[in-house]
């Protein structure tokens, strides 16, 4: 029988620059037992703000480790322990299949460090390939509802479920500011063009008016303002004057998709930071 790799936690440290901030972090972590397996560190020299990512191995005290660095640590320095290996994940979607698709195939394949726990659709298309996969569908139709009726009906659904995070992988619905704040922080969103440009609806037929030579897609997470959300991953294909709005469209689905499961990885391993409504991100 191969040997069982020894459990890890993922620390994430924010907290005002100040010298031998790494030392005395590492320097604790081994004082406790703890093995340092992947190590990353920035320093905001504008906002003075210092972010450290760590994958740690060994440790058997976790509250004593958060303890000790909030003593060891400047004032208000948030520390964030997390021991979770796999995360609770629901999938949100329309009519589209890449996207989730795409991530429902690396799920099964083990490609992510995930467990999905349900697909959440407004419209039935999507079911049999999410029954397929032996995954719940649940279309929750917004027709004759108003849209406090239909999000409360998407809450109650999804609070069932507690998951870590929410993905919103071509759910083509726009949420009320009360829904966003519902779950701030989990909701991961793909927007279909490169951001900040061609916000809203319709971006490849903006796109294609405007006569740009790039198109791509930003996967960012939602909140109140639309499509302005702190961004997690960016990424472009290169398009022609001989590429009209579905050609673009065609192109982008790739983009999207691949740059969908790239933000999905980056929050199911913690390897980011929020900081004025931007990201830090450890790949």
């Amino acid at each position: 029988m191969p040997p069982t790799e020894p459990e890890s936690c993922v620390l994430r440290v924010a907290c005002d620059d100040q010298p031998g901030l790494i030392t005395r972090i590492t320097g604790l972590i081994f004082e406790m037992g703890g093995n340092i397996t992947e190590n990353g560190e920035f320093v905001d020299p504008i906002q003075g703000r210092f972010f450290l990512r760590a994958a740690i191995t060994g440790l058997d005290d976790d509250a004593g480790l958060s303890q000790a660095l909030a003593e060891l640590l400047p004032p208000g320095a948030e520390i964030d322990l997390d021991r979770k290996a796999r995360k609770r994940v629901v999938l949100m979607a329309t009519r589209e299949l890449h996207c989730l698709g795409d991530l429902l195939i690396r799920a099964v394949s083990d490609d992510l460090p995930m467990e999905v726990q349900a697909v959440i659709a407004n419209h039935p298309d999507l079911g049999s390939f999410a029954e397929a996969l032996d995954l719940p569908f649940h279309c929750i139709s917004h027709e004759g509802l108003t849209r406090q009726a239909h999000e409360a009906r998407i809450a109650e659904k999804i609070d069932e479920y507690a998951p870590d995070v929410i993905v919103l992988a071509k759910y083509m619905r726009i949420f009320s500011a009360e829904f966003v704040r519902r779950y701030r922080g989990r909701l991961l969103n793909i927007h279909h063009s490169f951001l900040p440009a061609f916000i809203g609806a319709s971006p490849y037929e903006q796109a294609w008016k405007r006569g740009v030579k790039i198109i791509g897609a930003t996967a960012h997470f939602a909140t109140e303002d639309l499509d302005e959300g702190p961004i997690i991953a960016q990424d472009i294909v290169p398009v022609s004057h001989t590429h009209g709005p579905a050609e673009m469209a065609r192109s982008g689905r790739d983009v999207e998709k691949r740059v969908l499961a790239r933000a999905l990885r980056i929050i199911l391993e913690r390897r980011y930071f929020v900081t004025n409504n931007k990201t830090i991100i450890f790949d």
